[in-house]
């Protein structure tokens, strides 16, 4: 199966595939034409009569021509497989990024970041260079081990079976280890997506980890993972590397049987002492390229480990949309959950028989605690999970009739998890809508109360900021983040705690402007502090994926009921 996942690959170069093939061939047969032309020369300058000059001069043009047109014959191959081995490795990594994108979000949350890093980066590069890098040597080999059998046979038979008898001791020791190292690969590899998997973790929050004095326990645990790559790697490389000295003693065992039966068979008359070096030199040549191919199955067998990961996460199954779905145009905004049913592991039921019905512009918000299923049914909304049963509508259409993006694109979210890409202050709040012009962003800034630090910077909306906003403060970057939902003004909105990191100055600004966004607009809006959703227009209350309460802030007051506790617990001292 992997093979065919190669090959695959190579498909779009299949001509300079080919073109390897024959520069590879003709470096092969230029080589072996080598030895043949020395046994000549050599004969002609032993035995009875003076030395032939002018044929050994003519050998030595044809020998000189012959290693030219190797050496040619090589650089042309090597030009060749480096062309395709990096354009392979580029759309590699481009298939595995644009698969990515495609992928739902569940294997995200269920694989870690620095494992899939490892996956796109690490174990790319080390398929491409056991694979593709040793695929001419182990080619070359192969043709070399044909080639010199015919020449071998051409000249004498019966060495050559001394040759063939000790031949599959080779083949014996090489497959024995090869068989061994796999696995041994496949487990290194995935040690280093593990270990690639905790430093990535651990770069981006060391602040939580000082806080809460974790490093002796990380640097324990970076240990142990750390062994187990140690251990493996040791003994993938003690395993493979046992080839190569295994496959020399059984040739030196070739070359032995070949120099004394063959001086035998040259002091009977039956070769010339020429043919006898022509031999021994093909001999030489049989041997050489198993040592080659045993390094190369070990390049190999590491390959193909690391690309298996690869191509599991290319295998990875996603959710493909269908020609007949169709673009969401204009909405009004009246969302509607019909009996949906999810859960994130089928044997746990989590969210069954749903059903809320919200009016177009309405404001709804949606509170209780902690893991009672607020942000999945955000998550389900937006398609960012498929629901197991039931529907979700928009003005009363399935939205699985719609493509997810253009779904997306009638919905503004600000979460309270803020994300910044690397670049200017400007293309982050742009990030919806990269064609805005600058007043339009300033606009949008102004609006969510982000002007004003933003024009404090050293280079104001041109200010470059560094991956996930590492230069701003936790409410500086949310600012930005709401500023990005003010300039694209979507139909639909959804706030999770949108203001959870901003100043309560800031903040009283900020939920004004919102309101006056919000008018008009369809709206969910997930809060913990109950103060900041008083005058929605409709507040669902959740507890264990179910909807226990519904109705406007006073409303469910006056039924002293779950929200009423969740109430009084935060206004208590009140």
């Amino acid at each position: 199966m992997k093979i065919k996942r190669v090959m695959k690959l190579l498909k779009p170069y299949r001509f300079r595939f080919f073109l390897m093939l024959l520069f590879a061939v003709i470096s092969v047969v230029a080589t072996l034409l080598t030895p043949i032309l020395i046994g000549e020369g050599v004969d002609q300058l032993v035995g009875p009569g003076a030395v032939k000059f002018a044929r050994l001069r003519q050998i030595m043009i044809v020998i000189a021509v012959v290693v030219l047109i190797s050496a040619l014959a090589q650089w042309l191959m090597s030009l060749t497989i480096n062309y395709i081995t990096y354009n392979v490795v580029r759309n590699m990594r481009s298939q595995a990024f644009a698969h990515l994108q495609k992928l739902p979000l569940g294997y995200v949350d269920d694989h870690p970041a620095g494992d899939i890093i490892s996956r796109l980066t690490t174990d790319i590069d080390q398929f491409s260079d056991g694979m593709l890098m040793g695929f001419t040597q182990f080619f070359t080999g192969i043709l070399t081990i044909i080639g010199t059998i015919l020449f071998m046979l051409s000249i004498h038979p019966q060495i050559t079976l001394v040759v063939l008898v000790l031949t599959p001791l080779s083949f014996f020791v090489a497959g024995f280890i090869a068989r061994r190292t796999y696995s041994l690969f496949k487990q290194q590899a995935e040690a280093r997506g593990e270990m690639t998997g905790m430093v990535q973790e651990m770069v981006g929050n060391q602040g939580l980890v000082k806080v809460f004095n974790r490093e002796v326990e990380l640097e324990e645990r970076f240990g142990e993972i750390n062994e187990r790559l140690n251990t493996t790697s040791v003994r993938a490389t003690f395993f493979s590397s046992l080839v190569n000295p295994s496959t020399r003693f059984i040739n030196g065992l070739v070359s032995t049987g070949v120099c004394i039966y063959g001086a035998f068979v040259c002091l009977s008359g039956g070769i010339t002492i020429g043919a006898l070096a022509s031999f021994m030199n093909y001999a030489y040549q049989y041997t050489k390229p198993f040592n080659e191919i045993s390094g190369v199955i070990t390049e190999l067998q590491n390959a193909l480990a690391c690309g298996g990961r690869v191509f599991d996460f290319l295998e990875t199954e996603i959710i493909t949309e269908g020609p007949e779905l169709k673009k969401m145009d204009a909405v009004r905004g009246a969302v509607a959950f019909k009996e949906v049913a999810f859960s994130y592991d089928k044997a746990k039921p989590f969210i069954e028989h749903m059903n809320i019905n919200t009016k177009p512009g309405e404001r709804v918000a949606l509170v209780g605690p902690t893991g009672c299923g607020k942000s999945t049914l955000i998550n389900l909304l937006m398609r960012f999970y498929e629901i197991d049963s039931g529907a979700i509508t928009v003005d009363e259409t399935d939205i699985r009739t719609y493509t997810r993006g253009s779904l997306r694109e009638h919905f503004g979210m600000v979460l309270q998890e803020t994300w910044l890409k690397r670049g200017t202050v400007a293309e982050n709040i742009a990030y919806g809508k990269p064609s805005a012009t600058l007043a339009e962003i300033q606009e949008a800034a102004k609006s969510a109360h982000a002007h004003n630090f933003i024009m404090r910077l050293e280079k104001g909306y041109d200010t470059v900021i560094s991956e996930n906003g590492g230069n701003l403060s936790a409410g500086q970057k949310q600012l930005l983040c709401i500023a990005r939902v003010f300039l694209v003004r979507p139909p639909m909105l959804i706030l999770d705690e949108a203001t959870s990191s901003i100043d309560t100055r800031t903040e009283l600004m900020v939920q004004d402007a919102l309101k006056l966004l919000m008018t008009g607009r369809s709206s969910f809006v997930v809060a913990h502090r109950l103060s900041t959703i008083k005058e929605a227009d409709k507040i669902l209350v959740m507890r264990d994926g179910k909807i226990i309460e519904s109705g406007k802030h006073e409303e469910l007051l006056a039924k002293n009921g779950f929200y009423a506790q969740l109430y009084a617990s935060q206004f208590a001292q009140s």
